[in-house]
């Protein structure tokens, strides 16, 4: 019963990221159509994205609490990263938010996600096709870098704002020996190493999840989740 029902609630989160990221790419391609620039990204899915990306720090508790057999710290890394980037400097600085690398960085993880919520929910049931495992493992080798290079785009751009606009004061400053400007310095000389480190993790489990031991199979009503990476 326990099962049936963390299945259900894993079947019906997924379904809805994935819903709710097919919004944003349905929204991504009409700004662009109505307005023939990349300038209005945030204009037309900036609210949505941060609900959905909100809503995504549920992953890192399924991890935590044992719904799926996953990485805590992995999610924890990747949640944090994106949203540090979309809430604290693409969210709080208009100039940034007319920039072409927010509608790169918005474009790469909508269609990561539709892919890969589909996946997870399928792979929850045991019913995920072979195509789809496919795809979520290798879309990934040009979104990922498209992302990150949006990412680190928006901050690089946001340093000389913040330096005539302080923000979080009450920590950068007050509680912390560095401005906030300098703390996305730095930001930008380690988020290289860190991309390398998760895309190395995940050419890992492409390696593992397409071969043929790690080809999806039906999961037993014993167990507790499907497996999440």
């Amino acid at each position: 019963m326990v099962n049936s029902v963390v299945k259900g609630y894993l079947v019906a989160y997924n379904a809805a990221q994935a819903v709710g990221w097919l919004v944003v790419l349905t929204r991504l391609g009409q700004s662009y159509v109505d307005t023939g620039d990349f300038n209005h990204a945030f204009v037309a899915t900036g609210d949505l994205v941060r609900a959905l990306q909100l809503a995504a720090f549920l992953e890192v508790l399924h991890g935590a609490l044992g719904l799926v057999r996953s990485g805590t710290l992995t999610a924890l890394m990747q949640w944090s990263g994106r949203t540090h980037v979309l809430l604290a400097v693409i969210a709080k600085l208009p100039e940034v938010q007319i920039l072409p690398s927010v509608f790169i960085t918005f474009l790469a993880w909508a269609v990561s996600e539709v892919i890969r919520y589909p996946q997870y929910a399928l792979t929850s049931v045991g019913a995920c096709p072979r195509w789809l495992l496919w795809l979520r493992y290798t879309a990934f080798i040009p979104l990922y870098p498209a992302g990150i290079y949006g990412e680190m785009n928006a901050m690089y751009n946001a340093v000389n704002s913040v330096k005539h606009k302080p923000l979080y004061t009450w920590l950068f400053g007050d509680i912390l020996p560095f401005s906030y400007d300098k703390f996305l310095i730095g930001l930008l000389v380690i988020y290289p190493a860190l991309f390398l480190v998760l895309y190395i993790h995940v050419f890992r489990q492409r390696r593992s999840k397409l071969s043929s031991k790690g080809a999806p199979r039906p999961r037993s009503s014993k167990g507790k989740g499907r497996r999440r990476d």
